[in-house]
């Protein structure tokens, strides 16, 4: 009887200790399989925090400054919902806050800077206009007025450049205007270039353009101008052609030059529209103005500006769209009218045919009549003779105004 106690206990205490080692080795499996979780989860912050500092961070800051820059997101999908995701993400958008806020102090402060600088070029610039022009008044020598000229036309390339820039700082664009027809308009934009010989232009002369819009539409057709003799074989020309369309008018500009790729197409076309605004000191190097100022123009005063078609020569089509309330009909001068005469009384009526003589024109003689002979061409005349005549028309009232003439009393006036 006691051996057979003796065997049950040892029985109940094998299994006993049968289900401790087996709660033991899974309670020791479950500690094993949380050590590795935790092990690898720690690792994935590790990681994780590693690629926020050498590669997001990076990738966010420069995306502010170029948006074409793609910014990766976490490398462990499973850590978003997390409270480390989370603070990464908090961490990331605290950063993006602070470089757009510092950004924006920057471009502020460079555009009162460059706004500044430029009113004063412009400034000087029209000191040096008003100089050159008395200068010309001054001197009739034919080189000297043709060297005048030379400058004058190259202080007015300098003027448009600070123009541009400052329209680009958020400055007026420039004086005042009465209505101007379009191919006066396309001529003024034709003069602030310097290829300005090979621009050739084909304009209607009932096309205007209301005052208002003048000079920020000569400033935008001149830096198209400028750019398409720029990327164009000097050995070629630029096509200027001005016509009317049913929404208003188009001003349509074609080179022969290389052309533009995809993504230069997409990227200026961006530019262009003057949706978003463009950051002064992210213009590149050498800094590219002449798009960025005429997007701020187009989107400032309601006319379109597109370079998304290629020219029938080879190179890129620009068109300028300008809309029906852009537009103005050129004044046409009143004819007076005359009054209809009014029917002479009977006793004053013409007399009656054959009581009084009558005048009869004759014929002119056919032998006194002579041929006269056709008046000879003048011959051309050289920049020097050109230059010479006008510095006579110059002189010439500044003498009349020098000369004292007497007063009746025999005093000098």
């Amino acid at each position: 009887m006691s051996h057979l106690l003796i065997e049950v206990l040892l029985t109940l205490c094998l299994v006993v200790t049968a289900v401790v080692a087996v709660r033991q080795w899974r309670l020791s499996a479950a500690l094993h399989r949380r050590h590795a979780e935790l092990l690898g989860e720690l690792r994935a912050r590790d990681e994780e925090t590693r690629h926020l500092v050498e590669t997001r961070l990076p990738a966010l800051a420069e995306s502010l400054i170029q948006p074409s820059v793609p910014v990766p997101g976490l490398l462990h999908p499973h850590l978003e919902s997390s409270t480390f995701g989370r603070s990464v993400q908090a961490a990331m958008g605290l950063l993006e806050h602070h470089v757009r806020a510092a950004l924006g102090r920057a471009d502020q402060a460079a555009r009162a800077t460059l706004a500044a600088t430029m009113r004063g070029m412009q400034s000087l610039a029209g000191e040096q206009r008003h100089a050159i022009s008395a200068m010309q008044r001054r001197y009739d020598h034919p080189d000297i007025l043709s060297d005048l000229l030379g400058i004058d036309h190259m202080n007015a390339q300098l003027g448009r450049r600070a123009q541009a820039i400052a329209v680009l700082c958020g400055a007026w664009p420039g004086q005042q205007r009465g209505d101007v027809p379009l191919e006066n308009v396309v001529r003024g934009a034709t003069s602030r270039i310097r290829d300005y010989p090979r621009v050739r232009t084909t304009a209607r002369p009932d096309l205007a353009l209301l005052g208002r819009v003048v000079e920020p539409v000569v400033l935008a057709v001149a830096e198209l101008l400028d750019n398409a003799a720029r990327h164009s074989p000097p050995t070629t020309g630029v096509e200027v052609s001005v016509y009317p369309v049913h929404t208003g008018a188009v001003i349509m500009i074609d080179d022969g030059g290389i052309g533009m790729h995809e993504h230069e197409h997409r990227h200026a076309t961006e530019i262009l529209s003057g949706a978003q605004p463009v950051d002064v000191t992210r213009l590149g190097d050498p800094p590219k103005i002449g798009f960025a100022a005429i997007g701020a123009l187009a989107h400032r005063y309601g006319f379109q500006v597109s370079v998304d078609s290629p020219s029938p020569y080879g190179g890129v089509r620009a068109v300028i769209l300008l809309p029906t309330e852009l537009l103005a009909h050129p004044s046409v001068p009143e004819v007076p009218t005359l009054p209809p005469p009014t029917p002479a009384p009977a006793a004053l009526a013409a007399p009656a045919a054959g009581l009084y003589p009558q005048r009869r024109r004759r014929a002119a003689d056919p032998a006194l009549q002579q041929a006269q002979p056709p008046a000879a061409a003048a011959p051309p005349r050289s920049p020097q003779q050109a230059a010479a005549v006008a510095g006579a028309f110059q002189r010439a009232p500044r003498e009349a105004r020098t000369t004292v003439s007497p007063s009746p009393e025999g005093n000098p006036s």
